[in-house]
């Protein structure tokens, strides 16, 4: 019989280290893609979880009152002595008085930054303010809600003495400077996209750069822009500190952007830090208010998503 040299051993070691490498791969290849489904599943399972909830909890708030009436109610006073009154549309109004402020701030405003970003901006001057609009999207909503509050509402009082101290005015602003940074951004990404291809053809043919950026730049980014703008806007819609903190509480169903007002979110947490009591039906109109402002966001998703697939330009 004849003896295995010593390189003939190590080969043979070697097959058997490579064989049991195999199998530990072959186990993590199928254990890693359960893990992977098991985090994804955790992510839809909440989801769930929360509009379950708000269903619920919705459908018991409808058993103790009129759906009728709280749809096309003109008045909201669930705190009344007398006969609770629970009409949404003034949380409504005073939701849609902010996010209308806050768009036709935040719309030139971003796009214009969006703009120079693309097609002005060095690539020095690009690094320095984009980390800068990043910064601003991260300060605190309760700061940008004491700002609002005690420097923005007394400059505003300066030009309109009628101005209440809490109004739609001064949190419609605020929130406007705070969606600033996702309209340019996305804006910003979407323009970027568009190959130089276009932009070198136009100016070959006599364009200026701002007809480029206008005419050129700007429609076959289209679908980037539309997005960001409708993203901000629901962004702007469930905004809650801000406009808890200079909005007011007092729900109105009027055009008036001077005097206090209150919106659906700052509804929320008006009851949610009060003396509600489980089981009444200011406890429970909570969830209603919070499903009706989970269906204005979903809607405005629903629209970006459409817009995106809708005005999409393929190069």
């Amino acid at each position: 019989m004849v003896n295995p040299t010593t390189r003939e051993r190590a080969s043979v070691q070697e097959l058997i280290a490579k064989a049991g490498n195999n199998k530990r791969k072959k186990v993590i290849e199928k254990i890693i893609p359960i893990i992977l489904f098991l985090i994804a599943g955790v992510s839809v399972l909440t989801t769930i979880g929360i509009v379950a909830t708000l269903i619920f909890e919705t459908v018991t708030f409808f058993r103790q009152v009129s759906l009728l009436s709280f749809i096309f109610g003109t008045e909201w006073l669930p705190f009344s002595n007398k006969e609770p009154k629970f009409g949404i549309l003034p949380l409504i109004v005073g939701t849609l008085k902010i996010t209308l402020i806050a768009v036709v701030v935040a719309v030139p405003i971003g796009l214009a930054a969006a703009i120079y970003l693309s097609e002005y901006a060095s690539d020095n001057a690009r690094r320095v303010i984009k980390p800068v609009l990043e910064v601003l999207a991260g300060v605190p909503t309760i700061v940008y809600g004491f700002f609002a509050l005690t420097f923005v509402t007394p400059v505003l009082q300066t030009i309109i003495p009628d101005l209440k101290i809490f109004n739609a005015l001064s949190p419609g602003i605020v929130v406007g400077f705070m969606i600033i940074p996702m309209i340019a951004s996305l804006s910003e990404d979407a323009m970027s996209a568009v190959p130089n291809a276009m932009r070198e053809g136009a100016l070959a043919m006599g364009a200026t750069k701002f007809e480029v950026a206008m005419k050129v730049v700007l429609p076959a980014a289209l679908s980037g822009i539309l997005a960001s703008v409708v993203l901000a806007t629901s962004r702007a819609i469930g905004e809650t500190m801000i406009v808890s903190l200079a909005g007011g509480s007092t729900p109105r169903f009027d055009a008036d952007f001077t005097g206090s007002i209150q919106t659906m979110t700052a509804y929320i947490v008006q009851v949610s830090t009060g003396d509600a009591g489980y089981g009444t039906p200011i406890y429970y109109s909570i969830y209603a208010v919070g499903f009706t402002l989970f269906l204005f966001t979903l809607l405005m998703n629903f629209l970006a998503s459409r817009i995106t697939k809708r005005f999409r330009e393929a190069y």
